[in-house]
């Protein structure tokens, strides 16, 4: 299939007392055979956290975790000694390995907590776990290079042949998609109002591409995480 579109309303929802979230891939209690995830990337999560709680101490192994802050702050704390807080314009990226125990707890006080987290799965299992983080650029020039591989010269190193872009448009902008032969595209809609190939897309949508697509046209200002993934 050239471009699959999956819907914001058609993710899965989990709904807790503190914790609102949607998975765009199969996750916790949803499950779609459909949905399993596209090539290394596993889960894309939409996560609200409310005041003073978040996600206690548990363990990952093998699993790339990029955590993409859109309002308020994280505050992470690892087997490995990290401790700090990721803001709003942040990234972090957390490389299991062959195994590391975390939490990721709301660090604002009066704030809900808005984010997107990412699993990609790396090229190899095991090897050592490590914590990264670092501030986006203002984002007034095309792409920023998120998460990429080895030399790719990415704010965030990730152990698999995936390259994790951000795109800030503009009303009115076009954003081509050029294609690679072999590789495919994931992209997710953070926010705004676009269309492609004549169907509309809002915030949550994700567009699931392995062929020539056309562009995207934008009809408000919004911004746009491409996945670009062997």
């Amino acid at each position: 299939m050239t471009l699959l579109i999956h819907e914001n309303m058609s993710r899965g929802r989990s709904r807790k007392g503190w914790l609102d979230s949607f998975h765009t891939f199969s996750f916790g209690e949803f499950r779609d055979p459909k949905r399993m995830g596209f090539r290394a990337l596993r889960v894309i999560n939409e996560d609200w956290i409310i005041p003073g709680a978040g996600f206690a101490w548990h363990d990952h192994a093998d699993m790339d975790i990029l955590t993409l802050v859109l309002k308020g702050k994280v505050r992470h704390e690892d087997s490995l000694g990290h401790k700090g807080q990721t803001a709003a314009g942040e990234i972090q990226l957390m490389r299991a390995g062959s195994g590391i125990s975390h939490s990721e707890m709301n660090g604002d006080a009066d704030e809900t907590t808005h984010l997107l987290q990412i699993w990609i799965i790396p090229d190899k299992a095991g090897g050592t776990p490590g914590y990264q983080q670092a501030a986006l650029p203002p984002q007034d020039d095309g792409w920023v290079d998120l998460a990429g591989p080895a030399g790719s010269g990415a704010l965030t190193e990730l152990g698999s042949d995936t390259r994790v872009s951000v795109l800030q448009a503009r009303d009115g902008d076009v954003t081509p998609l050029p294609h690679t032969p072999g590789r495919g595209l994931f992209l997710h809609v953070i926010d705004g109002l676009a269309e492609i190939g004549g169907e509309r897309l809002t915030a949550g949508d994700g567009i699931q591409i392995d062929q020539p697509a056309p562009a995207i046209r934008w009809h408000t200002d919004g911004r746009l995480l491409r996945f670009d993934l062997a």
